[in-house]
């Protein structure tokens, strides 16, 4: 088979091919990094390539498959893993300098379930610096351009992986996702990200932002490639513990009579690919259609709804609440915990030291002054100045209280509803530059995704549509707890209708 045909198929449809012998895993390979290397000088997706190691293991992977000891969906098939989670050997860095050089003694559970399941890792791609940022400009290894259109960001923090998978410089990727940083460079990028339930996929070895928040998932090039990606992930870990058995979740949900997760709570997210929505009820929230949002992204996503409502889903608006609250509380909570984590690296006993120093507390502030880029220093003071003594009241306790009452929010919504649709961003991908200038500006643009990861929720950004400058514009599904099998199975149908009405228009 032909590079540029290896190129345009899906995860999916790829290890079909590796394991049918229409194609081998070094093909694949060679086909990913050839466009690499096209690609690569002017996006700057990627910060770390191992191209001889993942030559050294593709060997491998295939003789598995050969032997058919490897038989799972991904195996063979090539994949990016962002730059905040940990491997045996390769360089870690959050896109920072204070961890340039930085390698790993263990490697990210997440990743050992993907290498598990086949999968052959090519690298760590670029981020917003320990993932504070939206935009993937923060990074201290230069910025990751939009593949749509490089005058534009990819979005972020996640966009390195997201543009990777768009330009096709991999066939899915890794993110992480603390206040939308999968789903919105997702959007803007034209792709399919997952944010799971938090507590659905191992935290350990991923580099913490906010630990009550984070949660690592993937962004592929359609619905099922997540779902099969997120198979491969989930699992309960004893190493984390937050980490959740969803099966025994399910096993005492349904000792208590709800039927409903026989099919939803459990880690088989493939069986909900199946083109139909009937009787599934979609609200709207009339928060997420009001002032900010951009006309164009309203009309995709009331158009995506439609779709749905025609294919047999009941949608109307109602009113959520408490949105209003969601971005004060997270940048209170998430850069709370971000200057508890971040106070690790110190220059000690590992990542950058600044050279010349008097004393130890001189070589602490002049290492972390220089280590650490502008957004991660004003996220840390932030969150040094909300658990300070006598403003702990007065910020963090109020914003955990208002983390509370945003979950019951969503408790009572989905009371009524299966799935919550809405923008995944209120516009598309800004042009570089903007962003950085307005601060406020750019933690107003995670307006629809921060509550999401507040409540502990699954969140998916599904294309749908361009804007009149052709950029795309994502549609966001959310679920309830552990009801991650809902949003793909609406998120399937909506891409299936999508497919459908390309092909008739040819």
């Amino acid at each position: 088979m032909k590079e540029k045909g290896i190129l345009t198929l899906t995860a999916v449809q790829l290890g079909k091919k590796i394991k049918g012998r229409e194609v081998t895993c070094r093909e694949a390979l060679e086909a990913v990094f050839a466009q690499i290397r096209r690609r690569e000088p002017e996006l700057n997706c990627y910060v770390t390539l191992e191209e001889e190691k993942a030559f050294k293991q593709a060997e491998e992977v295939q003789r598995g498959i050969d032997e058919g000891t490897l038989t799972g969906p991904l195996a063979g098939v090539p994949v990016a893993v962002k730059d905040n989670m940990c491997i045996e050997g390769m360089r870690t860095t959050c896109s920072s300098k204070i961890l340039e050089n930085f390698v790993p003694a263990y490697t990210a559970e997440a990743v050992e379930r993907l290498r598990k399941a086949g999968a052959v890792i090519i690298g760590k791609t670029n981020m917003d610096e320990f993932a504070m940022g939206s935009t993937t400009e923060t990074s201290a290894f230069g910025v990751t351009r939009n593949p749509w259109n490089p005058d534009h960001v990819p979005g972020g923090s996640s966009g390195g992986s997201c543009a990777a998978v768009a330009a096709n410089e991999c066939f899915y990727a890794l993110g992480s996702d603390t206040g939308g940083s999968i789903r919105q460079p997702s959007s803007f990028c034209g792709v399919t990200g997952l944010k799971p339930t938090y507590g659905t996929v191992s935290r350990y070895g991923l580099i913490a932002y906010g630990s009550s928040l984070d949660q690592i998932g993937p962004v592929a090039k359609d619905v099922t490639d997540c779902a099969v990606s997120l198979e491969a992930l989930a699992s309960h870990d004893a190493k984390d513990s937050t980490s959740v058995d969803r099966e025994a979740v399910m096993r005492q949900k349904m000792e208590q009579g709800a039927a409903s997760w026989t099919s939803y709570g459990g880690c088989d997210f493939t069986s909900a690919l199946v083109d139909d929505v009937t009787g599934m009820r979609i609200g709207i929230p009339g928060d997420y259609l009001g002032e900010g949002l951009d006309p164009e992204v309203k009309e995709a996503v009331l158009k995506a709804a439609d779709v749905l409502r025609e294919k047999g889903a009941s949608v109307e608006e109602f009113d959520l609440g408490m949105a209003e609250y969601a971005i004060p509380a997270y940048y209170v909570i998430a850069s709370a915990e971000a200057s508890s984590n971040l106070s690790r690296l110190d220059g000690v006993k590992y990542g950058f030291r600044a050279k010349e120093y008097e004393g130890l507390h001189d070589m602490y502030k002049k290492s972390r002054s220089q280590g650490f880029g502008p957004e991660v220093k004003r996220r840390i003071m932030l969150g040094s100045f909300v658990l300070s003594s006598g403003y702990y009241d007065a910020y963090y306790l109020k914003a955990l209280r208002a983390k509370a009452l945003i979950k019951e929010a969503f408790d009572r919504a989905f009371e009524s509803y299966d799935v919550i649709l809405g923008p995944a961003s209120p516009v598309t991908a800004p042009k570089l530059g903007e962003s950085l200038s307005d601060p406020l500006k750019m933690y107003l643009g995670d307006i629809y995704t921060i509550s999401v990861n507040l409540a502990g929720l699954p969140g998916l950004s599904v294309p749908c549509g361009t804007d009149s400058k052709g950029l795309p514009i994502g549609l966001q599904l959310i679920g309830d707890c552990f009801k991650e099998n809902q949003i793909i199975r609406a998120g399937y149908a909506f891409e299936r209708s999508r497919q459908q009405e390309r092909r008739q228009s040819r």
